[in-house]
């Protein structure tokens, strides 16, 4: 796709590999060059101005605090380590680290227009680790505390052993077609003229394809035939990844289940074209930052 997808493509080299070596890590967490980017409650540290970007700090923004404040390594930009840091359990942070000037701890959605690709994408993975982390200090399997291992890829319970890895939920999010009308609904809160694809998650024991077809069966009645995938995206809210399909309506019918959504609609092409361009005020589909937008879009241009 032309348009890059907002919280992918991040410059860091996970270093998989290289991770397991424990001195080195404390070799990189110890060095003037390392940067840490601080989260308080999920929110990343944003530097404040009319240019907007990830506010890194150097270790000498944490010392003197007791206990230290949980890190994870995200990666290498060449030779300098980058790590996310949860500075949660401190009450003022802002105050803590005089930086009430200079940046602010903001939203990663509200944020999100305004950072590079590359950024948004070390702040999704930041956001998604330091939310798993928090989540999970005992084991799933024997109720074990458990510590960090590899720099934060995984945990290890201490009791029994049993390893945990960070998740990610798959959700199946489409656009279904018929002829020149798609298939939009809207969500309980959302303005009124508000609409997107349809969502869900994936289950156990399905594919891809049978995924969207039941969403969008139970969502609204409509029957599914031809899937096929477009493109995907990190949605680091906590951590999903939005698998972008366009599907071919079989039928017309809508019947909505009002649990899952407040209303479903068929929109021409040419409406959908022009709520894109910011021509109609009668039709608002989603920002440029998330993937229905991008899946949206695609259909739109393949009418030229």
């Amino acid at each position: 796709m032309a348009d890059p997808i907002t919280f992918s493509g991040s410059p860091l080299d996970r270093v998989s590999v290289e991770r397991r070596d424990a001195t080195w890590i404390e070799t990189l967490r110890a060095a003037e060059a390392t940067r840490f980017l601080p989260l308080f409650r999920l929110d990343p540290l944003v530097k404040l101005g009319d240019a907007r970007a990830l506010a890194w700090a150097t270790n000498a923004l944490f010392d003197g605090l007791d206990p230290a404040p949980p890190m994870v390594l995200l990666g290498m930009d060449g030779e300098v380590a980058h790590f996310a840091v949860d500075v949660s359990a401190i009450e003022d942070p802002m105050e803590a680290f005089g930086l009430k000037d200079a940046a602010a701890f903001e939203d990663l959605r509200a944020i999100a227009g305004q950072l590079t690709p590359g950024e948004t994408s070390i702040a999704a993975q930041a956001r998604s680790l330091v939310d798993w982390h928090a989540r999970h200090p005992f084991c799933a399997v024997c109720g074990g505390k458990t510590v960090v291992e590899m720099a934060g890829a995984h945990r290890r319970c201490i009791e029994c052993a049993a390893e945990h890895f960070p998740r990610t939920d798959p959700v199946a999010i489409a656009v279904i077609v018929r002829g020149d009308r798609c298939l939009l609904g809207r969500s309980p809160g959302w303005p009124a003229a508000m609409f997107s694809a349809l969502a869900g998650f994936i289950e156990q024991g399905e594919t891809l394809e049978e995924a969207v077809r039941r969403e969008i069966y139970e969502e609204s009645r409509i029957r599914v035939g031809k899937v096929r995938y477009l493109t995907s995206q990190p949605w680091p809210f906590p951590s999903s990844l939005m698998i972008g399909c366009i599907g071919e309506a079989t039928t017309e019918e809508i019947e909505i289940d009002a649990a899952e959504i407040e209303e479903a609609r068929w929109f021409h092409r040419d409406e959908v074209r022009e709520a894109l361009a910011g021509e109609t005020s009668k039709l608002i589909v989603p920002p440029p930052f998330a993937v229905a937008h991008h899946l949206i879009r695609a259909w739109v241009e393949e009418g030229r």
